[in-house]
Protein backbone atom coordinates (compact mmCIF):
# COMPACT_ATOMS: atom_id res chain seq x y z
CA UNK A 1 0.00 0.00 0.00
CA UNK A 2 1.31 3.57 -0.76
CA UNK A 3 -0.85 6.59 -0.04
CA UNK A 4 -0.17 10.07 -2.19
CA UNK A 5 -0.61 13.20 -0.17
CA UNK A 6 -1.39 15.91 -2.22
CA UNK A 7 -0.66 19.78 -0.33
CA UNK A 8 -2.26 22.69 -2.26
CA UNK A 9 -1.01 25.96 -0.97
CA UNK A 10 -4.38 28.38 -1.85
CA UNK A 11 -4.78 32.07 -2.77
CA UNK A 12 -5.88 33.85 1.32
CA UNK A 13 -9.50 33.20 1.82
CA UNK A 14 -9.78 30.69 -0.77
CA UNK A 15 -9.94 27.61 1.49
CA UNK A 16 -13.92 27.35 2.06
CA UNK A 17 -14.94 27.85 -1.62
CA UNK A 18 -11.74 25.18 -3.00
CA UNK A 19 -13.75 22.78 0.00
CA UNK A 20 -16.91 23.43 -1.30
CA UNK A 21 -15.95 22.63 -5.01
CA UNK A 22 -13.66 19.68 -3.90
CA UNK A 23 -16.71 18.11 -2.26
CA UNK A 24 -19.33 18.52 -5.35
CA UNK A 25 -16.97 16.81 -7.55
CA UNK A 26 -15.92 14.27 -5.17
CA UNK A 27 -18.19 11.73 -5.85
CA UNK A 28 -16.96 11.74 -9.85
CA UNK A 29 -13.42 10.99 -8.14
CA UNK A 30 -14.83 8.18 -5.86
CA UNK A 31 -16.02 6.13 -8.72
CA UNK A 32 -12.46 5.24 -9.37
CA UNK A 33 -10.88 5.32 -5.67
CA UNK A 34 -11.65 6.60 -1.87
CA UNK A 35 -10.14 9.65 -0.69
CA UNK A 36 -8.79 8.48 2.88
CA UNK A 37 -8.10 11.82 4.08
CA UNK A 38 -8.69 15.71 3.57
CA UNK A 39 -8.07 18.82 5.71
CA UNK A 40 -7.13 22.13 5.56
CA UNK A 41 -4.34 23.92 8.16
CA UNK A 42 -5.33 26.03 11.10
CA UNK A 43 -1.57 26.54 12.51
CA UNK A 44 1.70 26.53 10.69
CA UNK A 45 1.80 26.72 6.80
CA UNK A 46 -1.48 28.80 6.22
CA UNK A 47 -4.02 28.41 2.92
CA UNK A 48 -3.15 24.47 2.76
CA UNK A 49 -5.24 21.38 2.07
CA UNK A 50 -3.98 18.20 2.65
CA UNK A 51 -5.59 15.33 1.02
CA UNK A 52 -4.74 11.43 1.06
CA UNK A 53 -5.41 8.36 -1.70
CA UNK A 54 -4.26 5.12 -1.23
CA UNK A 55 -3.32 3.11 -3.79
CA UNK A 56 -1.67 -0.62 -4.06
CA UNK A 57 1.51 0.64 -5.93
CA UNK A 58 2.59 3.57 -8.22
CA UNK A 59 1.16 1.17 -11.26
CA UNK A 60 -2.69 1.21 -9.46
CA UNK A 61 -2.38 4.84 -9.29
CA UNK A 62 -1.36 5.84 -12.92
CA UNK A 63 -4.70 3.80 -13.82
CA UNK A 64 -6.94 5.30 -11.83
CA UNK A 65 -5.37 8.87 -12.08
CA UNK A 66 -5.97 8.35 -15.85
CA UNK A 67 -9.36 7.37 -15.73
CA UNK A 68 -10.64 10.12 -13.31
CA UNK A 69 -9.25 12.50 -14.97
CA UNK A 70 -11.31 11.33 -18.36
CA UNK A 71 -14.06 12.23 -16.60
CA UNK A 72 -15.53 15.94 -17.45
CA UNK A 73 -15.96 16.19 -13.44
CA UNK A 74 -12.74 16.01 -12.32
CA UNK A 75 -10.37 17.73 -11.31
CA UNK A 76 -12.38 19.60 -9.44
CA UNK A 77 -12.97 23.17 -11.04
CA UNK A 78 -11.08 25.25 -8.36
CA UNK A 79 -7.56 26.16 -10.34
CA UNK A 80 -8.28 29.54 -10.03
CA UNK A 81 -7.62 29.33 -6.41
CA UNK A 82 -4.33 27.13 -6.25
CA UNK A 83 -1.01 28.78 -5.60
CA UNK A 84 1.35 25.75 -5.59
CA UNK A 85 0.86 21.96 -5.91
CA UNK A 86 2.66 19.56 -3.99
CA UNK A 87 2.58 15.81 -4.19
CA UNK A 88 4.60 13.26 -2.70
CA UNK A 89 4.31 9.47 -2.40
CA UNK A 90 4.59 8.16 0.92
CA UNK A 91 5.40 4.61 2.32
CA UNK A 92 3.66 3.69 5.45
CA UNK A 93 6.00 2.39 8.43
CA UNK A 94 6.26 -0.86 8.95
CA UNK A 95 4.09 -0.75 11.76
CA UNK A 96 1.02 1.14 10.14
CA UNK A 97 -2.43 -0.24 9.53
CA UNK A 98 -4.21 0.78 6.79
CA UNK A 99 -5.92 4.03 6.96
CA UNK A 100 -9.98 3.28 7.54
CA UNK A 101 -12.71 6.09 7.86
CA UNK A 102 -13.61 7.05 11.65
CA UNK A 103 -13.40 9.80 14.05
CA UNK A 104 -10.10 9.82 15.60
CA UNK A 105 -9.63 13.97 16.28
CA UNK A 106 -11.27 16.13 14.75
CA UNK A 107 -7.84 17.51 15.48
CA UNK A 108 -4.68 16.22 13.54
CA UNK A 109 -0.76 17.55 13.93
CA UNK A 110 1.10 16.47 11.56
CA UNK A 111 4.60 16.88 11.89
CA UNK A 112 7.38 16.37 9.30
CA UNK A 113 11.06 15.68 9.74
CA UNK A 114 13.83 16.22 7.01
CA UNK A 115 16.28 13.58 7.66
CA UNK A 116 19.98 12.04 7.05
CA UNK A 117 20.07 10.89 3.66
CA UNK A 118 20.00 6.85 3.98
CA UNK A 119 18.69 6.96 7.47
CA UNK A 120 15.31 6.14 7.17
CA UNK A 121 15.22 2.58 7.99
CA UNK A 122 16.94 3.36 11.33
CA UNK A 123 14.34 6.03 12.33
CA UNK A 124 11.31 3.45 11.21
CA UNK A 125 13.28 0.97 13.26
CA UNK A 126 13.69 3.56 16.67
CA UNK A 127 9.78 4.76 16.06
CA UNK A 128 8.16 1.61 16.16
CA UNK A 129 9.96 0.28 19.13
CA UNK A 130 9.17 3.05 21.13
CA UNK A 131 5.50 3.20 19.82
CA UNK A 132 3.72 1.09 22.04
CA UNK A 133 4.70 3.51 24.98
CA UNK A 134 3.39 6.51 22.91
CA UNK A 135 0.59 5.22 22.55
CA UNK A 136 -0.08 4.60 26.00
CA UNK A 137 -1.24 8.62 26.06
CA UNK A 138 -3.01 8.61 22.53
CA UNK A 139 -3.03 6.67 19.83
CA UNK A 140 -1.01 7.73 16.58
CA UNK A 141 -3.00 7.74 12.75
CA UNK A 142 -0.35 7.58 10.70
CA UNK A 143 3.51 7.21 9.97
CA UNK A 144 5.76 6.83 7.03
CA UNK A 145 7.74 7.93 4.97
CA UNK A 146 8.44 9.66 1.91
CA UNK A 147 9.73 7.07 -1.69
CA UNK A 148 8.69 10.25 -4.26
CA UNK A 149 8.37 13.94 -4.33
CA UNK A 150 11.00 15.60 -1.25
CA UNK A 151 12.45 13.07 -0.16
CA UNK A 152 14.36 11.30 3.07
CA UNK A 153 11.07 12.90 5.09
CA UNK A 154 9.27 11.44 8.04
CA UNK A 155 5.73 12.09 8.48
CA UNK A 156 2.89 10.93 11.63
CA UNK A 157 -0.04 12.56 12.38
CA UNK A 158 -1.30 12.14 15.25
CA UNK A 159 -5.21 12.84 16.16
CA UNK A 160 -6.61 14.73 19.62
CA UNK A 161 -9.89 16.01 20.67
CA UNK A 162 -8.56 19.63 20.77
CA UNK A 163 -5.24 21.60 21.09
CA UNK A 164 -5.43 21.20 25.13
CA UNK A 165 -5.33 17.56 24.55
CA UNK A 166 -2.59 17.80 22.24
CA UNK A 167 -0.82 19.75 25.09
CA UNK A 168 -1.06 17.21 28.41
CA UNK A 169 -1.21 14.49 26.18
CA UNK A 170 2.59 15.46 24.74
CA UNK A 171 3.86 16.50 28.13
CA UNK A 172 3.05 13.53 29.93
CA UNK A 173 4.57 11.28 27.41
CA UNK A 174 7.64 13.30 27.77
CA UNK A 175 7.37 13.07 31.04
CA UNK A 176 7.20 9.27 31.31
CA UNK A 177 10.16 8.58 29.21
CA UNK A 178 7.95 7.26 26.84
CA UNK A 179 8.47 10.00 23.90
CA UNK A 180 10.84 11.12 21.68
CA UNK A 181 12.08 7.86 19.78
CA UNK A 182 15.88 7.89 19.65
CA UNK A 183 15.86 9.27 16.26
CA UNK A 184 17.45 12.73 17.18
CA UNK A 185 20.71 12.49 15.89
CA UNK A 186 19.78 11.69 12.47
CA UNK A 187 16.73 14.52 12.05
CA UNK A 188 17.74 17.54 10.60
CA UNK A 189 14.76 19.94 10.68
CA UNK A 190 11.11 19.34 12.06
CA UNK A 191 8.14 21.49 11.23
CA UNK A 192 4.67 20.43 12.11
CA UNK A 193 1.01 21.93 11.19
CA UNK A 194 -1.86 21.55 12.86
CA UNK A 195 -5.15 20.54 10.88
CA UNK A 196 -9.02 20.09 10.50
CA UNK A 197 -10.70 17.91 8.77
CA UNK A 198 -13.43 19.25 5.98
CA UNK A 199 -16.77 18.21 6.65
CA UNK A 200 -16.50 15.38 3.66
CA UNK A 201 -13.52 13.67 4.60
CA UNK A 202 -13.71 9.92 5.71
CA UNK A 203 -11.84 10.77 8.70
CA UNK A 204 -12.91 13.05 11.40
Amino acid sequence: MIYEFRTYTLKPGGVPKFAEIFGEALPHREKYSKLAAFWHTEVGPLNQVIHVWGYEDVQQRSEIRAAAAANPNWPPKAGHLIVKMESEIVMPGPFQKPIEPGNYGPVYEMRYYDAVPGSMPKIMEGFGAKLPDRQKHSNLFFAGFTDMGLLNKLIHIWPYKDMNHRVETRAAAVAAGDWPPPIGPVIVTMNNKIMIPAAFSPVQ
